[in-house]
């Protein structure tokens, strides 16, 4: 997956659940790195530096724009 680009850091997997489902459907081409590693290994979520949120650079620009309205949605906040 080289040549894709860091767009975002979580520390863990439910607070992208809901992200994960727009990219989808948007058909972005998205990886989340460390996503099985810190699955199996929750905790090590500082040590590993998080689950990165990795875009393709043709698609980076709809991906801004779809995290930019997932921050900004009221009724999806997570507590």
């Amino acid at each position: 997956m080289n040549g894709f680009i860091k767009v975002a850091v979580f520390n863990y997997q439910h607070e992208y659940a809901i992200l994960q489902l727009l990219l989808e459907q948007a058909e972005i081409r998205f990886f989340f790195q460390n996503e099985t590693v810190l699955g199996v290994m929750p905790f090590y979520s500082n040590a590993v530096g998080g689950i990165i949120l990795k875009v393709h650079p043709e698609d980076l620009e709809e991906a801004h724009q779809i995290i930019d309205d997932f921050k900004t949605r009221e009724n999806l906040r997570t507590v």
